[in-house]
């Protein structure tokens, strides 16, 4: 070792370490969120403007495809060290959590359309962020708890 080179202490690199698989499943978490966002925001603003479909459904559309996207990108690069059974209950659990989340989005959507009659882009893309954060602050937690879970000793 060099006299230049410094050697961590030791109290600091293992108060550190327990915490960096969180941190890259959280960061890899929020880089496929990111990605779902996009195709959501993306998907419901171009459903709603150019094709004209109603702001409840131009959510539920780009969400549905968001999903499929999200699964595969979390199951194999996110939660890619815990468990899966390959029996399909993952899936279907997945499905379901994820159901939850679009309801959550939805109602955010609605709320802010149809009971604050606020019809504007800037209205409908603000409630699009308050959902998509709503949601996946519930997703990330249900599916650490139900969907991937931990590795079996």
């Amino acid at each position: 070792m060099s006299t230049l080179q410094r050697s961590r202490p030791t109290k600091v690199a293992l108060a550190v370490r327990p915490y960096r698989p969180f941190l890259s499943e959280l960061l890899s978490f929020g880089f496929v969120g990111f990605v779902g966002t996009v195709i959501t925001i993306g998907g419901a603003n171009l459903l709603r403007a150019w094709l004209g479909g109603s702001p409840v459904t131009s959510v539920v559309i780009p969400t549905l495809v968001s999903t499929g996207t999200s699964y595969l990108a979390n199951r194999y690069w996110t939660f890619r060290h815990r468990d899966s059974d390959g029996s399909g209950r993952e899936f279907a659990i997945f499905l379901t959590l994820n159901g939850i989340g679009m309801l959550i989005q939805v109602m955010c959507t609605g709320f802010v359309y149809y009971t604050l009659h606020l019809h504007g882009g800037i209205a409908y893309n603000l409630s699009l962020l308050a959902g998509l954060g709503l949601g996946s602050w519930f997703r990330y937690w249900s599916y650490r708890k139900w969907v991937f879970t931990p590795t079996a000793a």
